[in-house]
Parts: structure tokens; C-alpha cells; sequence
């Protein structure tokens, strides 16, 4: 939603049908009913695989990929195993001058550092930039502390590389 209120055009893609729906209705309620937000339902690796072929490229990537789930073909999807070759062909979608990347998730057992490997294994060795990573969590009042929630890693281009003046 941020993306398309600040004039982005945007391509929301989830396998589960009932999130593409939810996420439509957060847009119409937040008054971007109208915004330029393509709404697909599909395997979000398939639907990358296709956008390189028909050789579409995006300025920015912001994902929440699951911890775990089941294809209608039956195929698995497992975080640990999957992130990195899925990553792998995101980055084939990126433009020449991306402007940023993001991965949240929500497995507890995922640390920081690994977003933040990944980021730099796939996207900064390539595009230059800086990686970062953090923890993810929510405030607990009595404590002050944060229950760990998962964590989120985000790539942004260096001056000379994406910003667009």
C-alpha cells in the first residue's frame, strides 16, 4: 500500500486467493481503490519465471514468503530450502537500476543474518548498496522487551546505482 500511495505502479501476487482479496479491500479501504495495483492469484515462483521470459523487470521487490506450504500440484515449499533459489530468480526480474528489496518473515527460527547473506550473496554483489537486517518483534509493555516475531532484511541502492533524480 505505502508503494502505490506514493505513486508507484504495483504488482500484488499470492498463491491464496483470500490474500489477494483481503489485500484488494486494505487498498479500497485505504482510499487506493483506483491506484495502479495489478492483482494476481498464482504461484509466485511460476508467475516470476513467466515475467522473465516475457523480459518484465520491477525497480523494487517486497516479499513475505510463508515458512511452509503446499502447492495445488502438491509441491512443498519449506523457507530454509526454499528462500535462497527462490531469491535466486527474483533477482533476474530486477531492473538494471533497482531501487530496493525486501524480505519479511515470520518463522521465529530465521535469523537476521541470514536475510541479510542472502541479500548480499544475490543482490549487493551485484547491484552494489547496502544490506541490512533486524529482528522482528513485537513490544511487550510490562517488560519493555520484545517477543521475537521472525525478522526482515532490506536491500537499498547506493546513490550511484538506483536513486532517480
Amino acid at each position: 500500500m505505502a508503494c502505490a500511495a506514493a505513486g508507484a505502479k504495483v504488482c500484488h501476487v499470492d498463491a491464496a486467493k483470500g490474500m489477494v482479496a483481503w489485500a484488494r479491500e486494505n487498498a479500497r479501504l485505504s482510499g487506493l481503490g483506483d491506484a495502479p495495483i495489478r492483482w494476481i492469484v498464482d504461484d509466485c515462483a511460476k508467475f516470476v519465471e513467466r515475467e522473465i521470459r516475457r523480459g518484465r523487470r520491477y525497480d523494487a521487490i517486497i516479499m513475505d514468503p510463508p515458512s511452509y506450504g503446499r502447492g495445488p500440484s502438491g509441491e512443498v515449499w519449506k523457507l530454509e530450502e526454499s528462500l535462497y533459489p527462490f531469491l535466486e530468480l527474483v533477482v533476474q526480474v530486477l531492473s538494471d537500476r533497482p531501487l530496493f528489496v525486501l524480505i519479511n518473515s515470520y518463522t521465529t527460527g530465521l535469523a537476521p543474518s541470514v536475510l541479510r547473506y542472502l541479500l548480499d550473496t544475490l543482490v549487493t554483489k551485484r547491484y552494489g548498496g547496502q544490506t541490512d537486517a533486524q529482528e522482528l518483534g513485537l513490544p511487550v509493555t510490562v517488560s519493555g522487551l520484545a517477543l521475537p516475531c521472525g525478522a526482515t532484511g532490506r536491500w537499498i541502492a547506493g546513490k550511484e546505482r538506483g536513486r532517480r533524480g
